[in-house]
């Protein structure tokens, strides 16, 4: 297990938030960040602390992409015409590894990133193994047929605490999904309120 794939139990209580919604969050029994000075008050956050704040959620959010990822994303975003915050979350629901779990075929956007790059998953028909893979709409993501009696797809199918997006048509029988359109940030389902509108302003002044 690698070290950022390990510190992803962490990441609840460092932000205080359920920010999946899991049933299972350590956020659920213990509303204090990690470590021996995690019961500690908390000092109210400056101007760049709730900026910074927000980055590492939606970052954090996404399988905690490295910051060079990261910051690759929020360049392109600035350049398409729009509002940048919108345009951030817009790239970031489009990588294959979010549809992978946006779709239900897995759990955790954690396992849905393994998933992609073991070989699980096809679109339009090809095997696809890189989580960052961008879709565009009318593609058709699938599991290969021989994954599909997994234990982990079984699992995620029968996952009550998140629903499939508009924006995704999945058929659970044939384990296809289409991506149907590139959502705006109201459309997307995070169990807690993401800021992108920080995260830009964050980049802007660093």
């Amino acid at each position: 297990m690698t070290k950022r794939t390990a510190a992803k139990y962490k990441i609840d209580r460092r932000m205080g938030e359920n920010i999946w919604g899991r049933a299972k969050s350590p956020v659920n029994k213990r509303e204090y960040g990690p470590g021996q000075h995690g019961q500690r008050r908390k000092n109210k956050l400056s101007d760049f602390g709730t900026q910074l704040r927000a980055k590492q959620k939606l970052k954090g959010y996404y399988g905690d992409l490295t910051e060079k990822q990261f910051r690759r994303i929020y360049s392109e975003a600035e350049r398409l015409r729009g509002d940048t915050g919108e345009m951030l979350v817009g790239l970031l629901e489009r990588r294959l590894d979010a549809v992978v779990y946006r779709a239900k075929f897995v759990p955790t956007i954690w396992a849905a990133r393994q998933f992609v790059n073991h070989g699980h998953i096809e679109v339009n028909g090809k095997r696809v193994n890189i989580a960052s893979y961008r879709v565009k709409e009318g593609d058709v993501v699938s599991v290969r047929e021989k994954s599909r009696q997994l234990a982990i797809v079984l699992e995620a199918v029968g996952l009550a605490e998140r629903d499939v997006p508009d924006y995704i048509e999945a058929d659970h029988n044939k384990m296809t999904a289409t991506y149907v359109r590139t959502p705006a940030l109201g459309d997307v389902p995070y169990a807690v309120q993401m800021e992108p509108n920080l995260v830009v302003e964050y980049y802007a002044q660093n």
